[in-house]
């Protein structure tokens, strides 16, 4: 009998799968979604390390810069120019500097003060030079006099000798008027008589008025002058010392009468005219 072929028998898959590539596909899967998990955990555990571990990407201060303290300024601040040379530069200025004086205000206290309260335009300093040698007594030959009527007070003339020498000098007392119609020098105002003597550099100027007539014309045998001659006190106040003075007076004369007084010497104008 010749060998006939077997018949192919057909497995029996009743119970299995009937795709085992199906099996395969689920198993490698599976595999890569774990391995896809596994990457993506480690991927995202790396950068938050790398960005906790990267503080160059900060734009906060490294660490290392804030133990070493603030950073040094730039060359051309005014800390850094101040710092490189201020310190030394700032020193020597101190050392050597001189103070300057500083500017006049132009108050000037005591005798030729031009701004003295109540005795404004009577600065007897104008043109007044400075003094050598012994102070000396004021007299007509080293002072220049001059007689001027003031409309106030009224029937009043100012008297203004100015020192024309080189050396201080002294005027003491009062003047001593000379009038022509007069038999005696007219007496001072008692009152009037300053606290000191009153003293005149080169240049200054001192005063005195003269009450020529009384205002309400009382005074009895009134007259008109056109001459005087002004006579000045020594240190003892007894007599006249040096020479007279013949200051000009008004060309239609004064009128004077038996009231004519005179105050003592002053050192402002004012002061003269208040009596």
């Amino acid at each position: 009998m010749s060998r006939m072929s077997r018949p192919h028998r057909v497995p029996d898959t009743r119970g299995l799968p009937r795709d085992r590539g199906a099996r395969v596909r689920v198993a490698v899967g599976g595999a890569a979604t774990a391995i896809l998990a596994a990457l993506c955990l480690t991927a995202c555990g790396d950068g938050g390390d790398s960005a906790k571990a990267s503080p160059g990407s900060s734009p906060a201060a490294s660490p290392s810069a804030s133990a070493t303290g603030t950073p040094s300024a730039p060359a051309d601040s005014p800390s850094s120019s101040a710092s490189s040379s201020g310190s030394g530069t700032a020193g020597g200025t101190a050392g050597t500097t001189t103070a300057r004086p500083a500017a006049s205000t132009g108050s000037v206290s005591g005798k030729g003060s031009g701004t003295t309260a109540g005795r404004t335009g009577t600065s007897p300093a104008t043109g007044a030079r400075s003094s050598s040698g012994k102070p000396v007594t004021c007299e007509g030959s080293v002072t220049r006099t001059v007689a001027a009527p003031v409309a106030r007070p009224l029937n009043h003339l100012l008297l203004t000798v100015t020192n024309t020498g080189s050396r201080t000098c002294y005027l003491y007392g009062y003047p001593a008027l000379q009038f022509p119609g007069s038999q005696s020098v007219p007496p001072p105002v008692e009152d009037s008589q300053p606290q000191a003597v009153v003293t005149l550099d080169p240049g200054e100027s001192g005063y005195a008025s003269v009450r020529l007539s009384a205002g309400d014309g009382s005074g009895t045998h009134g007259r008109t002058e056109h001459s005087l001659t002004v006579y000045f006190s020594g240190r003892s106040g007894s007599g006249s010392v040096g020479a007279g003075a013949r200051p000009t007076l008004p060309a239609k004369g004064v009128y004077v009468d038996d009231s004519l007084t005179t105050t003592y010497w002053q050192q402002y104008a004012d002061d003269a005219l208040n009596w």
